[in-house]
C-alpha cells in the first residue's frame, strides 16, 4: 500500500459577509468542509484511488482513529471544481488500476448536496465512485446518488443494539435500513466490521453481525479490520480522553477465528 495524506486545499474561510453565499454554496453542493485527500492503493476500493475525508461526523466511536474529522467546522472550505480539478489529474491512473474516487470521512452524508453532486460529476468523467459510510446518515443518501456509487463500503460496527450504541453513541437501525436499501437497488457493498477486544469481540455480536450482513445478497466481501492504537497521539492532541488505551490488538488467532464466522455464511471475507 502506498499513501499520500494532504491536507484539504488552503482556501478562504468566509467572513461575516461572505457567510450567506457561503451557506448558498453548501446548500447547492459547490463547497464542503474537507478534512484531508489521500492517494492509495489496495484499500477503500478497487485500485488505485483518491479518497477524499470530508469534516464532520455524528458518530463518536471509541476506536475512531481520526478523531480530528469529528467536528465540520474544524475542515477546510473547498470548492467541487477544486476537487474535480485533481481528480482529472488523476484520470490515466484510474483507468490504468481500475481505481477511481472514495468519499470518506468523518462521515459523508453529513454533507450530502456536494456528496451527491461530486458523485455525479465524477461519474460523468468515467471515474468509478465508493462510499465509505457508517450508514447512520443513510436517510440523507438520494435514491439519484445511489444511482451514480459504484460500490460503498459500509461500516457495520456492531450487530447487538446496545454494543452499537456503547461503540458509537448512536443507534444500530440506520446502518441496517440503509443496507436494506443498497441491497433492494443492487449497490455492490464492502463491509468493514472492526475487531476490538473486549468491546466488539463478543461471539454473540460477532454471529449478529453476520447475521445482518447474510441478509444482503450485493456484498461482495467483508472486511474484519482489526483494532490498532496508530490514532492514539491524536486523541492526545486534541485532549479528549480515550478509553482503550490500555487494549491490546487482537492475536492473528482471533482474527482469523471470527473471518471463518463470517465465511462459514458463505461470505468472501478478509
Amino acid at each position: 500500500m502506498s499513501a499520500i495524506l494532504v491536507p484539504a486545499p488552503d482556501a478562504a474561510r468566509p467572513d461575516s459577509d461572505g457567510r450567506h453565499a457561503h451557506l448558498e454554496a453548501v446548500r447547492a453542493g459547490r463547497v464542503a468542509s474537507v478534512h484531508s485527500w489521500e492517494l492509495v492503493t489496495s484499500v477503500d476500493g478497487p485500485g488505485t484511488r483518491m479518497t477524499l475525508f470530508l469534516a464532520g461526523c455524528p458518530l463518536r466511536c471509541q476506536y475512531c482513529h481520526n478523531p480530528d474529522t469529528w467536528q465540520q467546522r474544524d475542515g477546510i472550505p473547498t470548492e467541487i471544481d477544486d476537487v474535480l480539478a485533481r481528480l482529472r489529474r488523476y484520470l490515466p491512473v484510474f483507468k490504468a488500476t481500475g481505481g477511481g474516487l472514495t468519499i470518506s470521512g468523518g462521515e459523508p452524508m453529513q454533507q450530502p448536496a456536494f456528496v451527491t453532486r461530486l458523485a455525479r460529476e465524477a461519474k460523468e468523467l468515467g471515474i468509478h465512485v465508493a462510499l465509505d459510510t457508517s450508514g447512520n446518515l443513510g436517510r440523507n443518501a438520494s435514491d439519484a446518488l445511489l444511482d451514480d456509487l459504484g460500490m460503498v463500503l459500509l461500516d457495520v460496527k456492531s450487530g447487538l443494539p446496545d454494543t452499537y450504541r456503547e461503540v458509537t453513541g448512536r443507534e444500530l437501525q440506520p446502518t441496517i435500513d440503509f443496507g436494506d436499501r443498497l441491497a433492494a437497488k443492487g449497490v455492490p457493498v464492502w463491509i468493514r466490521f472492526v475487531l476490538v477486544p473486549g468491546l466488539t469481540d463478543a461471539p454473540d455480536n460477532v454471529e449478529a453481525v453476520a447475521d445482518i450482513v447474510e441478509r444482503w445478497p450485493n456484498v461482495a466481501r467483508v472486511e474484519v479490520l482489526p483494532f490498532h492504537q496508530m490514532g492514539t497521539s491524536k486523541w492526545e492532541r486534541l485532549g479528549i480522553d480515550y478509553a482503550l488505551a490500555d487494549v491490546q490488538p487482537p492475536d492473528a488467532d482471533l482474527v482469523e477465528s471470527v473471518r471463518d464466522r463470517f465465511r462459514a455464511r458463505g461470505l468472501q471475507t478478509f
